[in-house]
């Protein structure tokens, strides 16, 4: 008897149970459905607006791309890539010289000033003397006109258009960029500056230039406006060093290098006198923490109440 009624209760209980658990899962799928579909329209927001970044940016780095298929320039040894290397101020002297005699008609430089080649590539007294070569542009004067003197120290150096627009008529539209900062401006730097001045050939077939153009891998696209500059024996340097193609487009590349980072020297300068106190204080810290604080932490305090 008690069996029967044990029974009959266990099927009444698994008949109850189970309705409340289909119950209970019907309303677990019914709000699965609906969270899923919020999951859906959440995953199609964010798909839609990374679709329309990823586009974006696809498009501005097109806009920045002029041309893909240029040539990537090799990374050269210079002597100034070092962690704690400077500049090497004979190179850095002999592309001023290539500047002044080669790039200096067409290209300017602006940012920089005569005074900048103290205690770098020239004496004061030499500075001076290449300021004083170039008629600078002043005035007004007591009557208000303009006038021409002799550079100072205070002076940049001297643009070769008075404006962008007779720099196009003289190149063919082409316009000549300043070079105070070209070496930071071009990606591949000094490299690309070298691989550019050495890199002229004759355009591949199916390539046809326009008249004033030349060809050279570096240059994005592959048609430059500006011809070819850098010969053997181009000029003469004063330190009697060889002047062949590639010794010039070195020291120049170099000197572009030095006027985009002046400060390069000393900042590894201050690298090094970084790492020196880092490494007393490293060195001071080790010792205090093995020999004096230790001692400190490892030790056993015990309290002895007084006996009364």
């Amino acid at each position: 008897m008690a069996a029967t009624i044990g029974r009959f209760c266990g099927a009444g209980l698994l008949k109850s149970g189970n309705g409340v658990g289909l119950q209970q899962m019907k309303n677990l799928s019914t709000s699965t459905q609906a969270w899923t579909r919020g999951q859906k329209r959440l995953l199609a927001s964010i798909g839609a607006v990374a679709g329309g970044a990823g586009a974006l940016l696809f498009a501005l780095d097109q806009s920045v791309q002029a041309s893909g298929t240029e040539v990537h320039p090799s990374k050269m040894p210079w002597s100034h890539n070092g962690v704690i290397a400077s500049f090497d101020y004979a190179s850095v002297r002999r592309g001023y010289e290539v500047y002044k005699t080669v790039c200096a008609a067409c290209h300017s430089m602006r940012y920089v000033a005569y005074r900048n080649l103290v205690g770098n590539t020239h004496t004061e007294a030499q500075a001076k003397e290449e300021a004083a070569a170039v008629m600078v542009k002043d005035g007004p004067n007591e009557q208000g006109e303009y006038f021409e003197r002799p550079g100072k120290l205070s002076d940049y150096f001297p643009s070769p258009y008075p404006n962008e627009e007779a720099a196009r008529a003289a190149n063919n539209g082409a316009y000549p960029p300043d070079l105070s900062y070209i070496v930071s401006a071009r990606h591949g730097g000094e490299n690309y500056i070298f691989a550019l001045l050495t890199g002229y050939t004759d355009p591949p077939a199916g390539v046809v230039l326009r008249e004033g153009q030349y060809f050279n891998p570096y240059f994005p696209g592959g048609a430059i406006g500006m011809a070819q500059v850098v010969y053997n024996e181009t000029l003469e340097f004063e330190d009697g060093t060889p002047a062949s193609a590639a010794q010039i487009a070195k020291d120049v590349a170099t000197f572009l290098k030095w006027t985009a980072e002046p400060e390069h020297d000393d900042r590894k300068r201050m690298l090094i006198k970084s790492m020196g106190i880092l490494t007393i204080l490293a060195v001071l810290t080790y010792y205090i923490k093995r020999h004096k604080w230790s001692v400190m932490k490892s030790r056993k305090i015990v309290f002895y109440p007084k006996e009364k």
